[in-house]
């Protein structure tokens, strides 16, 4: 653990769920506000710490298990998914978590993203996306807009950028939601949420890298995101694609929500009939005869 687990009675102060380790993003950076609001939807649902497991990858948001007082594993670069499942499989009891930036989960991460979406284990998934890689100082990544200028690209992206909204629709996430890293509130409510949903939760949220990435800032967000219509179906996918793909506006909220059975429940499914009925060698061959 990145501090001593507490005991299994609730705690219900954010301040309880942070550990002593100095933060070190750059000022300004939104992931403040993300580590905010989960330390406040820890502490709403007054999880018991002993209970949590962050898994993060490589990336500048990649070290939020550092920040946080629960267990943790810090993982290789696009490697936080496998890990994560892993983990969630191993131990059903555990509320696992993953948190990772854009780089690390659409790019060398990106085949495990759509794996996950379908296969729909128990865990919750946390993308900081910013538009840059921050860590290694500037480049493009995945969701910087095309012809988008950096160390890089110094002539422009050539690239169109990805959609991971429309991406965990598509490959089948159970709920899927996106959040701005300027309001926190409103981010701490989707990982209550998030939290509460049996299945792969995946919420991206909009978290500006102000030293790397002048163009997708603060200001920008304001002026682009809109919140979801009340009116909007969390349970129809095609509506909710109809909202992932509009240029006009980045909408926020949750997309899509509806449980289906786990990745958990269907291993244990299959455990179950194994152990009633364990198929004998020969029954394999007899299969493709």
């Amino acid at each position: 653990m990145t501090d001593s687990a507490s005991s299994s009675a609730h705690v219900k102060d954010k301040k309880d769920y942070r550990s002593d380790i100095d933060v070190t993003w750059c000022p300004g950076c939104g992931d403040f506000g993300v580590l905010d609001a989960v330390s406040r939807a820890f502490a709403t649902l007054g999880l018991p710490q002993e209970k949590l497991v962050l898994v993060s990858g490589i990336g500048c948001s990649s070290r939020f298990p550092y920040f946080t007082k629960s267990y943790s594993f810090h993982t290789l670069h696009g490697r936080l998914l496998p890990s994560a499942m892993g983990i969630a499989i191993a131990n059903p009891d555990l509320i696992v978590i993953g948190t990772g930036g854009d780089g690390d989960a659409y790019s060398i991460g990106g085949g495990h993203f759509i794996h996950a979406c379908r296969r729909n284990p128990n865990l919750k998934y946390i993308v900081m996306d910013n538009q840059i890689y921050g860590l290694t100082k500037g480049q493009y990544s995945p969701t910087s807009d095309l012809g988008f200028v950096t160390g890089s690209t110094p002539y422009g992206s050539c690239e169109d950028p990805i959609d991971p909204i429309s991406m965990a629709l598509v490959f089948g996430a159970s709920f899927v939601a996106r959040g701005f890293s300027s309001k926190p509130k409103e981010c701490e409510q989707l990982i209550i949420e998030a939290i509460n949903h049996k299945g792969f939760a995946f919420l991206d949220i909009f978290s500006p890298c102000p030293t790397f990435n002048k163009v997708n800032s603060v200001k920008y967000y304001m002026q682009k995101i809109k919140p979801l219509p009340e009116t909007h179906n969390v349970e129809d996918k095609a509506s909710a694609l109809t909202y992932a793909q509009d240029q006009a506006s980045l909408f926020v909220g949750v997309f899509y929500k509806k449980e289906r059975p786990t990745m958990q429940e269907k291993l244990a499914d299959i455990r179950q009939k194994a152990s009633m009925k364990p198929i004998k060698m020969e029954d394999l061959y007899s299969l493709h005869t």
